[in-house]
């Protein structure tokens, strides 16, 4: 099977996407999305080569544009997880500016936070009072206030 390579300049965020034909879906890892030069494999053993002038965080659903015209979605591939409960609300906040003072990737929700699986870190939030499930989920974890594509909640 003769296997094709394609090659993108260009980022389409998920946000700004208007009707376009998605010709694959290519499935990365929260740490794989952060990227600016890289060698993309699909399943079929196709590629794609991603030259950007700059480093990016590609989050679900954002598009990469082939230079020949063709359309590729990013998903988030599931990925082993922490999803972290507190006793309460100020509880789970507490929780939250420690994992933050230690400068790890987080996604925040109302009632949960979730955070990728380490061990240490795990064993330091049940010291904390936390209650931890082990999960296989899609990361988008928030990014700093300074970086330039991250993903803005409805």
């Amino acid at each position: 099977m003769i296997q094709k390579t394609y090659r993108s300049t260009n980022i389409i965020p998920a946000a700004k996407i208007g009707r376009v034909e998605v010709q694959r879906t290519i499935s990365l890892s929260h740490d794989e999305r952060h990227i600016r030069r890289k060698l993309l494999y699909f399943e079929n053993g196709d590629t794609i080569m991603l030259d950007l002038q700059k480093a990016v965080q590609l989050t679900e659903g954002d598009i990469l544009a082939t230079d020949s015209g063709e359309h590729f979605r990013v998903s988030a591939a599931l990925e082993r997880l922490y999803e972290i409960k507190g006793k309460d609300t100020l509880h789970l906040l507490e929780l939250a500016w420690h994992l933050g003072n230690r400068h790890l990737a987080v996604e925040i929700f109302p009632d949960r936070i979730l955070l990728l699986y380490d061990h240490i870190i795990g064993n330091m939030l049940e010291t904390l009072g936390a209650t931890l499930q082990e999960i296989k989920a899609p990361f988008q974890p928030l990014h700093g206030a300074y970086h330039e594509h991250f993903p803005i909640r409805p």
